[in-house]
C-alpha cells in the first residue's frame, strides 16, 4: 500500500515539476470525462489518458519532457476530437479548444447595418464556425471580407458562382489544415466601385474608400467583437477580397496595421489609377500580405509589379509576403474558389492561434 502511494506521489510530483509538458483542454464535458489519446508514454490512440478536472471547465494533463514532443489528441468518452491532432512542443504548456459535435459551422446574415460613415446600410453574412454553439469557452480570429452576397450562397452571389467559404474552412478545419475562424462577409452596395477605391481613377472615378475603412474598422469591427466570441486584438484579425474589394483590402491593411495583422488581396486590381498603388506603394508596416493574380487576362502583370516593389521594401517572400501565381485562373469567382485555401492556410495554419 505504501509503496503504491509513494509511486503515485512521484508520478505527480514529476508531471508537476518544471521538466514537464502541459496540455489544458477547455471544454465542459457536462457528465463526461475528458481523455489524452496520443502517440507516446501512457497515451495510446485506442486508450486514453485520464486529464484531471480543474476549475472552469478545464481538463490538464502533463508528461515528463523526457518523452518529447507527443502528437496528441483530446477525447470525450469515445468521441475523439474533430479535426487535425496538435503537436505539443516539449516543455510547453498549450491551451486547446475542441470540439466533438457536428463538423461544419453555418452562415447568417445580419440585415440594414447602418453606416454612418457612409449614408447607407448593408447586410453581414458572419460564418459562425463549428465548435462556436458547442465549445462556449472558445473565442476566435476573425476575417473581415468584402462582396459579403459572393462568399456563401450561389443565389445571392454577383455571376451565380460563390466562393464557398463555408465549405472550404470546414473542410481545411475537418483535416486539421488550419484553425477555426469567423468570417464576416460585408455586402457590396451599387456604390462598390467608389467605396472599395481611392480618389481618383480617370476613367472610373471612386474616392470612398477611407470611409469604407472607417466602417469596418469603427462601426462592422466594434459591433462584431461586441456581440460574437472573437479574440479582438490585430494578431487575430485579418481581411481580405478580390478585385477592387483586393486593393481595399491591402489598402486598409496598410492604413491600419494597429488594427490588421493579415490581409489578402485576391486578384487585386493593382491597374487603378494608372498604378498609383504600385508607383506610390505605402511604406512596409507590420502586417502579413498575401497577393495572387490566374495567368489568364487577371491583371498578373500588375500583381507582380506590386510584388516587386513589396519585397524592395523589405517584405520577406514566406515569411510576411506570399504571392501565388494560379495557372489558368481567371478574374471570376470560381477562380478565387479554387485558390482560396491559399491565403486561409498561411494567415490561420493549425494550432497558430495565439489565445
Amino acid at each position: 500500500m505504501k509503496s503504491t502511494i509513494f509511486a503515485a506521489l512521484a508520478a505527480l510530483l514529476l508531471a508537476t515539476s518544471a521538466g514537464a509538458t502541459t496540455v489544458r483542454v477547455h471544454y465542459d464535458a457536462g457528465k463526461g470525462r475528458i481523455a489524452i489519446l496520443g502517440d507516446k508514454g501512457p497515451m495510446t490512440w485506442s486508450k486514453g489518458a485520464p486529464a484531471k478536472a480543474g476549475r472552469g471547465n478545464v481538463w490538464t494533463y502533463s508528461w515528463p519532457d523526457e518523452l518529447g514532443e507527443i502528437t496528441m489528441k483530446p477525447a470525450l468518452g469515445e468521441k475523439v476530437s474533430i479535426g487535425g491532432a496538435y503537436r505539443i512542443a516539449t516543455g510547453s504548456s498549450v491551451d486547446i479548444y475542441p470540439f466533438f459535435g457536428q463538423p461544419f459551422g453555418l452562415a447568417t446574415i445580419v440585415a440594414a447595418v447602418e453606416s454612418p460613415q457612409l449614408k447607407n446600410s448593408r447586410s453581414l453574412r458572419i460564418f459562425l464556425p463549428a465548435s462556436y454553439q458547442e465549445n462556449l469557452a472558445k473565442r476566435y480570429p476573425v476575417l473581415y471580407m468584402h462582396d459579403g452576397q459572393n462568399l456563401f450562397d450561389a443565389k445571392t452571389a454577383a455571376y451565380g458562382v460563390e466562393w464557398g467559404m463555408d465549405e472550404t474552412v470546414n473542410r481545411l478545419v475537418a483535416t486539421g489544415a488550419m484553425d477555426e475562424v469567423i468570417v464576416v462577409g460585408i455586402d457590396n452596395t451599387p456604390d462598390r466601385i467608389p467605396e472599395y477605391t481611392p480618389c481618383c481613377d480617370p476613367k472610373h472615378g471612386g474616392g470612398k474608400l477611407d470611409a469604407y475603412e472607417a466602417f469596418v474598422v469603427d462601426t462592422v469591427k466594434p459591433m462584431i467583437d461586441k456581440t460574437l466570441r472573437t479574440l479582438p486584438g490585430k494578431e487575430n484579425t485579418a481581411i481580405m477580397g478580390s478585385s477592387l474589394g483586393g486593393i481595399a483590402s491591402v489598402l486598409i491593411a496598410q492604413h491600419r496595421p494597429d488594427v490588421f495583422s493579415k490581409a489578402g488581396g485576391v486578384s487585386s486590381s493593382f491597374w487603378w489609377n494608372e498604378r498609383a498603388l504600385v508607383t506610390k506603394a505605402a511604406a512596409r508596416v507590420p502586417v502579413k500580405f498575401y497577393l495572387d493574380a490566374g495567368t489568364s487576362g487577371d491583371g498578373l502583370e500588375d500583381t507582380l509589379l506590386m510584388r516587386d516593389v513589396m519585397l524592395a521594401q523589405g517584405y520577406r517572400a514566406g515569411a510576411d509576403l506570399m504571392f501565388y501565381s494560379a495557372e489558368g485562373g481567371k478574374h471570376n469567382e470560381a477562380s478565387w474558389a479554387a485558390r482560396v485555401e491559399k491565403p486561409l492556410t498561411w494567415f490561420f495554419p493549425r494550432g497558430s492561434t495565439n489565445y
